[in-house]
C-alpha cells in the first residue's frame, strides 16, 4: 500500500460496533466480571482494560495505528511530546549512564537533558551531525544514541541508516524523534532505528487542538538485560521487553497518560497527514526558495541545493525536505519587526499547525539556554524559525515580502 492508503486502511474498523472512526471511551475505569479476570489483566495474561492511566480503547486504537504506520511492533501514547521523550529515555537509563545526542535539539528536549544531569546522567552533544563524530563520543557508559531527523531549529539532518549501523555495532539502541518529518517523509525503523518518538501535537494532529506524544518500538534490537538492567524482569517478552516496561512501569508509575478526547481529535487529524504534509512541504520549498533569492537575508533549509544536508535529505526523505526553515535578518530588532509585520504567519511557539507559524527562538524556546547551548543549537539573536502551513503560496510569498519591506534596514 502507498502512504495515504496505509494511513486509512492499515488498521481495521473498531471491532465492537464496526465504527470507522474510533469512538471516544471517556472512561476512567472498567468493570470486570470476576476477580480472576481482573487479576489476569493486571498480570498481563489476558487482554482487557482496567484503568485509563494504563490503557483505554480509544488510545489503544491510536497506538495500533501509529505502530502500523511506523512499521513498529508496539506503541505507548503519552500526554505530551515531552512526556514521550522523557519516559522513552528514562525507561532504560540509570545513574552514571551517558547519552550521545545531536546538538540541534528542540529546546524542550535540551532542557530535559539538562535536568537529567542532576540525576547523574551525562549528555554528550555532537556539534557536527555526522556519524563519525558520534562514534568519537561513545564509551562503555553510553546507553543510547538520540537524534532528531531534522534538528529544531538547527535543521541539521541525521543520517539514520549510518547512525543505526554505528549504534548496533556498539550494542546500543538508536532513538529518533520523528516529529518534524513524520512517517510521510521517513519511517526511521525501516532505516534501522530502534525507538521512534513523536510529539503528536504537531503534524500528526495538524490542527493545533490537542497535546500528545507517542513512543513506538521496532522489532530488531536485542535488549540485553545485562546492559539494560531495568529490563531484567521483562526478558521473557524478548524484543517487546522495552515497550512492555514502558507501559507497565513508566506510564503507570509516572502517570503521563494521554487523554482520550485529545487522542480522538489527533486520530481525526492523522487521516489527512499525507495530504497536509505534501502541501506544507511544497509550500515550504517554494517560500524558502523565494526568500533565498533575497541578498540581505540568510535562509537555512535542507531543500535548497547549496545546503550542507541537501543530498542526504533528498535521498532519505524521498525528495521532500520538511515544512520548517529559518531565516537570519541581521539583528534581534530586525527579527522582531519582521515577525510583527506578518499578517498571515502567526507568532506561535508550536509547529505543525495548518497555519504558517513563526517564532524568535532565542527569546522564547531557548530563553533559559546559555550562550554555548544556543550556539550549538544554531540559535542566534537574529534568527526566525518558520513552520509553513497550508495557505495559498501566493499569499504567503506576498505576506513575507511586505514584512521584509517593513523591517528595519541594516
Amino acid at each position: 500500500m502507498k502512504f495515504s492508503t496505509e494511513l486509512l486502511h492499515g488498521t481495521s474498523p473498531e471491532k465492537i460496533t464496526g465504527s470507522t472512526t474510533q469512538p471516544i471511551y471517556q472512561t476512567s475505569a472498567y468493570y470486570q466480571e470476576t476477580a480472576e479476570d481482573m487479576e489476569k489483566i493486571f498480570a498481563g495474561r489476558k487482554p482487557g482494560f482496567v484503568y485509563t492511566r494504563v490503557n483505554n480503547p480509544t488510545i489503544a486504537n491510536f497506538e495500533r495505528r501509529m505502530a502500523a504506520l511506523e512499521h513498529g511492533i508496539g506503541a505507548v501514547a503519552f500526554s505530551s511530546g515531552m512526556s514521550a521523550v522523557s519516559m522513552a529515555i528514562m525507561n532504560i537509563l540509570e545513574t552514571g549512564d551517558e547519552i550521545v545526542s545531536n546538538s540541534g535539539l528542540f529546546g524542550g528536549t535540551s532542557a530535559f537533558f539538562n535536568e537529567l544531569k542532576s540525576f547523574g546522567v551525562n549528555i554528550k552533544y555532537v556539534v557536527e551531525n555526522r556519524p563519525e563524530n558520534f562514534a568519537s563520543f561513545i564509551t562503555e557508559k553510553t546507553k543510547l544514541i538520540y537524534v532528531e531527523t531534522i534538528g529544531n531549529p538547527k535543521l541539521d539532518v541525521a543520517d539514520i541508516k549510518s547512525l543505526a549501523e554505528l549504534a548496533h555495532s556498539k550494542s546500543l539502541p538508536l532513538f529518533v524523534d520523528n516529529t518534524v518529518t513524520t512517517p510521510y517523509l521517513i519511517k526511521p525503523l525501516d532505516f534501522g532505528a530502534d525507538i521512534v518518538i513523536h510529539s503528536t501535537s504537531k503534524m500528526i494532529n495538524g490542527g493545533g487542538n490537542s497535546i500528545g506524544g507517542i513512543v513506538i518500538c521496532g522489532k530488531n534490537f536485542k535488549w540485553n538485560p545485562v546492559k539494560f538492567q531495568k529490563l531484567n524482569n521483562f526478558a521473557k517478552f524478548g524484543n517487546m521487553s522495552y515497550i512492555v516496561r514502558l507501559r507497565s512501569n513508566m506510564l503507570m508509575n509516572f502517570g503521563g497518560c494521554a487523554a482520550p478526547f485529545n487522542v480522538f481529535l489527533t486520530g481525526i487529524g492523522l487521516d489527512t497527514l499525507g495530504l497536509r504534509m505534501q502541501r506544507a512541504c511544497d509550500n515550504a520549498s517554494k517560500l524558502a526558495k523565494f526568500l533565498s533569492e533575497k541578498k540581505d537575508i540568510l535562509v537555512n533549509y535542507p531543500g535548497l541545493e547549496n545546503n550542507l544536508y541537501h543530498e542526504l535529505a533528498k535521498t532519505q526523505f524521498n525528495n521532500k525536505f520538511g515544512t520548517m526553515f529559518t531565516i537570519r535578518l541581521g539583528s534581534k530588532e530586525n527579527a522582531f519587526k519582521f515577525i510583527n509585520s506578518l499578517k498571515f504567519a502567526l507568532n506561535v511557539s508550536n509547529i505543525g499547525d495548518a497555519r504558517t507559524l513563526v517564532i524568535h527562538p532565542a527569546s522564547t524556546i531557548y530563553f533559559h539556554a546559555n550562550e554555548a547551548e544556543k550556539i550549538n543549537a544554531g540559535v542566534t539573536d537574529d534568527l526566525v524559525r518558520v513552520n509553513v502551513g497550508l495557505e495559498d503560496i501566493a499569499d504567503l510569498i506576498s505576506d513575507f515580502e511586505q514584512a521584509l519591506q517593513n523591517r528595519i534596514s541594516y
